[in-house]
C-alpha cells in the first residue's frame, strides 16, 4: 500500500496539482511497509514520500484518504515511513489527525 493514503479524509484542496486519492495512487510501492512497521521501505517508495511530503498537508490527507484506507493502510504504521525512509526535511511533529509524524 501506499503510506500516503490512509484512513479516509475528505482531503478536498490539500495537494495543489492533483487530489489525495490520486496521489495516494503513487505510493503504491509503499503499500507493505504501510501495513507492517517492521516490513522494509523501498527506494521508490521513499522516493514517492519525498515528493508528497514537501507538503505535509498532502501527505498527511494522502495518508487518511479512502484510496489509502481501501490498501488496507495503517495510519499509526504509514506515519512512520517518512523516518524509515531517513528524510532529513520530513515535518517532524506535523500532527495528522490523531497522529503526530516522529
Amino acid at each position: 500500500m501506499d503510506i500516503a493514503s490512509f484512513i479516509g479524509a475528505n482531503g478536498a484542496g490539500e495537494c495543489p496539482r492533483s487530489t489525495p486519492d490520486a496521489e495516494a495512487m503513487k505510493l503504491t510501492p509503499c503499500v507493505d511497509a504501510a501495513q507492517d512497521a517492521n516490513a522494509a521501505v523501498s527506494s521508490s517508495c521513499c522516493t514517492q514520500v519525498k515528493r508528497v511530503g514537501q507538503n505535509p498537508t498532502c501527505l498527511c490527507a494522502v495518508m487518511l484518504s479512502n484510496t489509502a484506507k481501501s490498501f488496507g493502510v495503517k495510519p499509526e504504521v504509514a506515519i512512520t515511513i517518512p523516518q524509515r525512509c531517513n528524510l532529513a526535511d520530513r515535518p517532524i511533529g506535523y500532527e495528522c489527525g490523531a497522529y503526530t509524524l516522529p
